[in-house]
């Protein structure tokens, strides 16, 4: 029988996804890969011109095709460019919702930890927990630990229902940067109610003016980047600790086919910490070994994946897009969610094999599941309960093993913190060194490469693509979430990955020992960036404000309302941000070219879209270049090796 066209199509540059695909098409079995060849976007959806926000709707605007016809309107009038907006906006407002829900959780459980009501969890770095009680403006020297982490978190807790003032975080900004947002109207007074704010002005008749609802859809992505997301990394740190370098190995080849296989999948690890805790029990393996496994095998997936690898080297069977894939090498026991970016699809696959879908969070059940839901006062039975169940469902295996010989070593764990110290140890830590590579000419800039895998591309290869392009350009990259593994299946995640860079950036990884790609962690975790950002900036050498510096920005196969949330909240901190796939608001020429274009002038930086990762890293390396031409440092220096004399006349100065 003839394949289909979309069969010969390239959907994957991962040997192990390609293989699972190959296997699901030989055994009838749809996934997201075929879902993406059958199902076409809505075109006029795709680019924001469709309305639906009320019941006289949905009305759709798409552009005049003839010359001087006159453009379309909504039945009660909205222009393209105003139901663009609100369309964006919405994207915004449940994207920084997802992050802040996050970070609260986190809050309160770290609260009631510090009150000694849950047990499990600590304080694994007190170092931070006495810098959030600095930032709070708290008596920290005379505070014992356990009163200060009450502080803390009761303050915390406080930043999602705050009605007047602003952020904490905030001030951590440049002072610059901190000025623009005044000015502009644009600093969070709480959590919630910029996006209770940005949800009401997208209401049917009111806020109608594209402008304004852009800049409170800024306001309530600042308080996820800015707030919700960095109180989520914080206290995450503090709790299971701040990660530091650390090896691990990722793709489906890390399931082991003698022992019971769960994998944590979604985005809190807060029951995934204690899922860790739980595999590593004597009780449960002796409970494994009776059903006959050799041991028990914990792996992740998505962002709960990046979050326990850096923390304590736990695999990553894959990303986004290998989650049914995973369930159909016949040997995954459980597969348990919370919430984020899973897909409805894997119950549907798991019926033809034997794995437990379980669903832990009360936010997210799905039909067929099973569901044992988070307790959070009490963690570690919740989680034993779980890889019980695992491991009781071992013995229901079916059907062929089908795991790809594929994984690959990477190293990850690159905080703020580790990079200040990598770059000038323990004493003078500091991003000195950064700077001066940066302003010498051996490292170009700085990219920050993050975001989701978008079934409607290459699977991983636009990542890739763009970063292999960048780093060969001496341009350093910091990356978070699934084109972190992307990098990781790639090989990139390692110091030898220096191979592929240009001279300058390959001299500085091989002299510090570290990949040029850094792992910074989860999607959450780009609030990392921000502050590697802002520390650069107070370097100094390199500007007075995050828009200053030779940085770009780029979320290559984005597909989630996070996404446009984090790449908004990035514009509004001041940086250029390209995305590629497709782009929410191209329906609307005004509004794309307030976004692309005008916002610069305003903000520092602005948004842009290039689904061409190539021509995308030839906009953000022209950008970087723009940059350091405007801060003086675009021509190249001399190298000259300093004698004694030399260096007395530099300390006499």
């Amino acid at each position: 029988m003839a394949k289909k066209a979309s069969e010969d199509k390239i959907l994957t540059s991962c040997g192990g996804t390609q293989q699972m695909i190959d296997l699901a098409r030989k055994e009838g079995i749809p996934t997201v890969f075929d879902r993406a060849a059958t199902m076409k976007p809505c075109p006029i959806g795709a680019e924001g011109s469709c309305c639906k926000n009320c019941g006289m709707g949905p009305c759709r605007v798409p552009p005049s095709k003839k010359e001087g016809e006159p453009a379309k309107v909504g039945l009660c009038g909205a222009t393209a460019e105003t139901i663009s907006a609100r369309n964006f906006a919405l994207m915004v407002a449940a994207g920084s919702a997802a992050h802040s829900d996050h970070g609260r959780g986190v809050a309160e459980v770290f609260l009631l930890a510090a009150k000694g009501e849950i047990p499990g969890y600590g304080i694994k770095d007190e170092q931070k927990l006495i810098q959030l009680g600095l930032d709070f403006d708290l008596d920290v020297e005379n505070m014992e630990m356990k009163e200060l982490a009450i502080k803390v978190g009761e303050l915390c807790v406080g930043q999602f229902g705050k009605q007047e003032g602003e952020l904490v975080f905030v001030k951590r900004a440049p002072l610059k940067r901190q000025e623009l947002w005044r000015k502009n109207n644009m600093v969070p007074r709480g959590i919630d109610r910029e996006v209770v704010e940005l949800m009401h002005r997208t209401h049917m008749g009111v806020d109608q003016d594209y402008k304004n609802i852009t800049t409170q859809a800024a306001r309530a992505a600042l308080a996820d980047g800015w707030g919700g997301a960095m109180i989520a990394t914080e206290l995450q740190d503090i709790m299971f600790g701040t990660p530091v370098p650390t090896t691990g190995y990722i793709n489906l080849g890390v399931l082991e086919k003698d022992k019971v296989n769960i994998i944590v999948h979604g985005h809190e690890p807060l029951l995934s910490e204690m899922i860790v805790v739980a595999c590593q029990d004597p009780e449960m393996h002796a409970l494994a070994k009776e059903k006959g496994a050799d041991g028990i095998n914990l792996a992740g997936m998505c962002c709960t994946a990046n979050e326990i690898l850096m923390r304590h080297g736990i695999p990553i069977a894959g990303n986004f897009l290998q989650q049914e894939l995973a369930i159909m090498t016949g040997v995954l026991d459980a597969m348990v969610v919370d919430v984020q970016c899973i897909m409805q699809a894997i119950q549907k696959t798991s019926e033809s094999y034997h794995t437990e879908v379980i669903t832990t969070s009360p936010k997210a059940k799905m039909e067929g599941a099973k569901h044992i839901q988070f307790e959070e006062h009490d963690p570690v039975n919740t989680a034993k309960q779980i890889v019980k169940a695992a491991i009781e469902n071992y013995t229901n295996r079916k059907g062929k093993v089908n795991i790809p010989k594929v994984k690959e070593e990477m190293v990850v764990g690159f905080s703020h913190e580790t990079i200040n110290y990598l770059l000038g140890g323990t004493f003078r830590a500091s991003y000195k060194p950064l700077n001066d590579n940066i302003i010498g000419g051996r490292i170009r800039g700085i990219a920050g490469v993050v975001g989701c895998n978008n079934a409607r591309d290459v699977d991983d290869e636009v990542h890739l693509t763009l970063i292999r392009e960048l780093i060969k350009n001496d341009v350093i990259v910091l990356t978070t979430g699934c084109v972190a593994m992307a990098c990781g299946k790639a090989g990139l995640l390692v110091p030898e990955a220096s191979k592929y860079c240009g001279t300058g950036l390959a001299e500085v990884c091989e002299t510090v020992g570290i990949p040029p790609i850094l792992h910074m962690g989860a999607c959450v975790d780009n609030s990392r960036i921000l502050i590697a950002a802002t520390a650069v900036v107070k370097e100094g050498g390199l500007g007075d404000d995050i828009s200053d510096l030779p940085a770009a920005g780029a979320a290559p196969a984005w597909m989630s309302e996070k996404a446009i949330a984090i790449g908004h909240y990035f514009v509004a901190s001041g940086v250029y941000t390209l995305f590629g796939t497709t782009f929410p608001t191209t329906g609307s020429k005004k509004y794309t070219d307030y976004l692309f274009k005008d916002l610069e002038e305003e903000w520092g930086g602005k948004w842009d879209f290039e689904p061409d990762p190539l021509k995308m890293a030839k906009k953000m390396i022209d950008h970087i270049d723009k940059k350091r031409k405007a801060l003086g440092i675009d021509k190249a220096r001399e190298r000259v090796l300093m004698d004694m004399e030399m260096r007395r006349e530099l300390d006499a100065v």
